[in-house]
């Protein structure tokens, strides 16, 4: 079922699917809920799948100039909500992730399990600001262009030839994000807050998928922000984009951990 809900005026898209204890999947930048369909057709099956358009993606529309993650959070809640849905799983996939973790923060009790897919607890460093701040000024200056360039270099490079069809059809997605979405999203991501102490004492159970060779995201950096936390993780071998470059693994670790708990 896909349908929408209203926020402070402003049309949130969702799809639901599936019966039992729910599953909230969060895409990330430039991305939408079309990115789910394989993993969401797993786990229909024995849970209840909640995919959100975040704001200024997909079918979402934008709601000002800055989107933070706690206001994309907030429209997550809403819909929730409006599903009567008390408890869930969260998958965030990247920028997903930053918006699972402010939930998280802001409502510990309705967090059933958190899952990070290629992303990270910790805000961003000076030096990934000025990149935001580099990204905005081409975006508005060209932003296909942006996105087109963009896209490929999430992937690992030897996978860039490998999932070439995939790739495409990231780029087709992505293409139907607005300018304002971008540029608010990339707003919204740069001030984000630090939220690695969920990571060691959030009151239900984490998971983290890496990859190996992620462009975006540092390695050992993810492995620090996790040594001794109360997070177990799952390491694949290629880049941001599990889901495509390592899909049965990662689809497998999601799979596991939410029937484990």
């Amino acid at each position: 079922m896909s349908a929408y809900i209203n926020y402070k005026n402003t049309k949130i898209h969702y799809t639901e699917s599936g019966k039992g204890t729910t599953i909230v999947l969060l895409h990330g930048f430039l991305e939408n809920t079309t990115m789910w369909q394989s993993l969401e057709q797993l786990l229909n099956s024995k849970y209840r799948v909640v995919c959100v358009d975040l704001l200024g993606h997909g079918k979402s529309d934008n709601l000002g100039y800055v989107h933070t993650m706690t206001e994309m959070a907030e429209t997550v809640k809403t819909v929730l909500d409006f599903l009567n849905v008390r408890r869930s799983f969260f998958v965030g996939h990247s920028m997903g992730g930053y918006v699972a973790l402010a939930f998280a923060d802001m409502y510990p009790d309705n967090v059933k399990g958190l899952i990070l897919l290629n992303s990270t607890a910790r805000p961003d460093t000076e030096e990934k600001k000025l990149g935001r701040d580099r990204a905005i000024a081409v975006v508005k200056e060209n932003h296909k262009s942006f996105i087109r360039t963009s896209i490929p270099m999430l992937f690992r490079s030897k996978c860039r030839k490998i999932h070439s069809e995939a790739i495409a059809h990231v780029k087709k997605e992505a293409l139907k994000t607005s300018r304002q979405g971008i540029i608010a999203a990339l707003e919204g991501m740069k001030i984000r807050l630090d939220r690695e102490v969920l990571l060691h004492f959030g009151p239900y159970p984490s998971l983290l998928i890496l990859g190996k060779k992620d462009p975006v995201l540092n390695y050992e950096d993810l492995i620090d922000q996790t040594t001794g936390a109360n997070t177990e993780v799952v390491e694949l071998e290629n880049g941001h984009m599990s889901l495509i470059e390592d899909k049965e693994q990662a689809e497998q670790a999601i799979l596991e951990f939410v029937k484990k708990y």
